[in-house]
């Protein structure tokens, strides 16, 4: 996989914010020597969401034991976790005037419990330092371990959440380490063993088809999946799998259509849209 990135589709143009409060944003975040997947994985609403004084954070490294091939964040050595991480990512998002807090980390499979006990960690870190701050969480599979998935849980975020990614033919081709069946499942004993929300994502412009999407939507509401995004997928180089079809405002707006039709709680589906992307509306019940 090499070669130029293809051009984009005029709905994917966009002019990239900056601004005072942008540079306020990154300055705390390097203040307290934080890693964020807006940076890490170069997401396309970095400079909107810095621009609204927030962001969000990742935890364990900027390095991932995994190779996915559509993620921007690199893989290799990963070291030693910083000390008091989940403590300064409490004092950043005090800094900031977080309210909602998105806690989202690289993939640590060196690591015994995959990194759950410092996502545990973190949550309980935000919740002391901002009184009423709800905190969502995007972590990895864990492996499929059960145990780690409850150390998540009982530390009480408001929204538990896990990627599918795509769907489950094109896991071979964008993402190998994993197995869409076990993503299922740590949704499902997320849910089992009492989480208030959970929710999952997809990027769309992979390969996959119109009924595969379908499927996979109905597959995530029959774990008990409160909550879906769907977005674009965008390469994030040459190197990286590369964008099938760039898929169209209106049949994203179609897909969160149906999604709602089918009991999801809350459906976001747009170009733009990302597993973080105005993730407070999740709770707010306000449509991106």
């Amino acid at each position: 996989m090499s070669g130029a990135k293809p051009r984009l589709a005029p709905w994917l143009r966009r002019r990239i914010p900056a601004g005072q409060e942008f540079g306020r944003t990154r300055a705390i975040l390097e203040r307290y020597g934080l890693n964020t997947v807006c940076d890490g994985a170069s997401c396309p609403n970095q400079g909107e969401c810095y621009g609204r004084g927030t962001a969000t954070f990742m935890i364990l490294g900027s390095r991932c034991t995994r190779d996915c091939r559509f993620c921007g964040v690199p893989h290799g050595d990963v070291g030693p976790v910083a000390e008091g991480e989940a403590e300064r990512v409490a004092e950043a998002a005090a800094a900031l005037g977080l309210r909602y807090v998105v806690v989202t980390s690289v993939t640590r499979d060196d690591l015994p419990d995959g990194g759950a006990a410092y996502f545990a960690r973190t949550v309980r870190a935000v919740k002391a330092a901002i009184a009423g701050a709800a905190v969502e969480v995007l972590v990895p599979d864990f492996e499929g371990r059960r145990a780690d998935v409850r150390t998540v849980v009982e530390a009480a975020p408001d929204v538990f959440g896990h990627n599918v990614e795509t769907v489950p033919r094109l896991y071979d081709l964008a993402r190998p380490q994993a197995d869409y069946g076990r993503s299922l499942d740590v949704l499902r004993m997320a849910r089992d063993d009492g989480a208030f929300l959970t929710k999952s994502g997809l990027m769309l412009g992979l390969g996959e088809t119109r009924e595969e999407v379908l499927t996979v939507l109905g597959d995530l509401r029959g774990v008990g999946c409160d909550a879906v995004t769907l977005g674009q997928y965008l390469a994030p180089s040459g190197a990286h799998v590369p964008v099938a079809e760039f898929i169209r405002p209106e049949v994203f707006d179609g897909y969160a259509a149906v999604a709602r039709q089918m009991g999801f709680k809350h459906a976001a589906a747009g170009p733009f849209v990302r597993s973080s992307y105005r993730a407070e509306e999740i709770l707010t019940g306000v449509e991106p």
